[in-house]
């Protein structure tokens, strides 16, 4: 379908779903639009190209959509519902109907803003028991996901080895910008030589079935946690490269998260749990690697919103504040002996 501005209108009126709703709320990522209805969301697929996804045909907009709903059951059953077709009949829209589909939608059970993992943060409600608990839960959903001869080779030295090589690669260009050329070479010489001289840690990893099919983007802004009830989402399904590889890069990710907001008391509190309820005592073993390359990967994502030349200069002074401190933190890593 060519025209999606017409689908967006239609998504965006009440009247068009099966379910009551007072009002729809509209969000726009750069890969997706989102319809938030009072009880349920649905999530439809941009037709975008970026290299690392592609959603530019139907057949693969389903595909994705699918495997979305798919992955992220893992995580949170209650709020990933099902894909809902959408059909263009007689020149109007019918959510549902699957006699000529133009388009397909995630449905989601909506979950309370209030209660995300991030906000919670910020407004001083996360403590160390709350932390404790998502680690147990994030356990026990590892436990449950097996570890198949193809994710396996994700966790092997030289796939890890590409994956890190890359991101210096890509980053280089920002040396004298938000990373300074001394954290650079030694972020750089740390993990590389972290990798050459850990090749049996790694390969235990292997063997022992750590490496599986994971979220691959865990971090506050994608946890909730509603009163006893804890709920993961979005995990990455565009991508197995992103998606696939060690459960402790996962941990490490929402590990640096919280240090990366100054709560290191609540990272170790996670991490412990989480370590509780694996008995991955292994673990602990590349945790702080894996810390590493994960604000590595942000320090790089942010680090290219600065090419953006349409970028605001308050936003890309924003971008270029966050990207710096996320390189810090991970020359911190690298250079603490805690």
């Amino acid at each position: 379908m060519r025209d999606h501005a017409t689908l967006v209108e239609f998504m965006s009126d009440p009247s068009s779903y099966p379910e009551p709703t007072g009002s729809v709320e509209v969000v726009q990522t750069h890969i997706s639009w989102v319809f938030v209805c009072d009880e349920f969301v649905y999530k439809v697929k941009k037709p975008v190209d970026f290299g690392f996804l592609d959603f530019t045909t139907l057949d693969k907009r389903r595909f994705y959509t699918e495997e979305e709903l798919r992955l992220n059951r893992r995580f949170s059953p209650e709020v990933y519902l099902e894909v809902v077709p959408v059909s263009l009949k007689g020149g109007r829209f019918i959510l549902g109907d699957g006699s000529y589909v133009v388009e397909y939608a995630l449905k989601m059970r909506r979950i309370s803003e209030d209660c995300m993992l991030h906000r919670l943060l910020a407004g001083g409600l996360a403590d160390e028991a709350m932390l404790g608990r998502v680690g147990l839960h994030l356990a026990r959903i590892y436990g449950g996901i097996p570890s198949t001869e193809e994710a396996r080779r994700y966790g092997s030295v030289e796939t890890v080895s590409f994956n890190v090589n890359e991101n210096f690669e890509q980053t280089a260009r920002y040396v004298g910008g938000p990373v300074t050329a001394s954290q650079y070479d030694e972020i750089r010489s740390w993990s590389l030589d972290f990798l050459d001289r850990k090749q049996a840690v790694f390969d235990s990893r292997q063997k022992l079935g750590w490496i599986k099919e994971c979220h691959g983007d865990l971090h506050l802004q994608h946890i909730c946690v509603d009163r006893e009830k804890i709920f993961v989402f979005d995990c990455i399904e565009f991508n197995e490269r992103f998606r696939y590889g060690d459960v402790a890069s996962d941990v490490a990710f929402l590990s640096m998260d919280l240090d990366y907001n100054s709560r290191t008391d609540l990272s170790k509190a996670f991490v412990e749990g989480y370590l509780a309820g694996s008995k991955d005592t292994g673990l602990l073993d590349v945790l702080r690697f894996y810390k590493v390359y994960r604000a590595y990967v942000r320090a790089k994502v942010t680090s290219f919103m600065l090419d953006d030349e349409g970028l605001e200069p308050p936003l890309k002074e924003e971008a270029m504040a966050r990207a710096s401190r996320y390189y810090a933190l991970a020359h911190r890593y690298v250079t603490s002996e805690d």
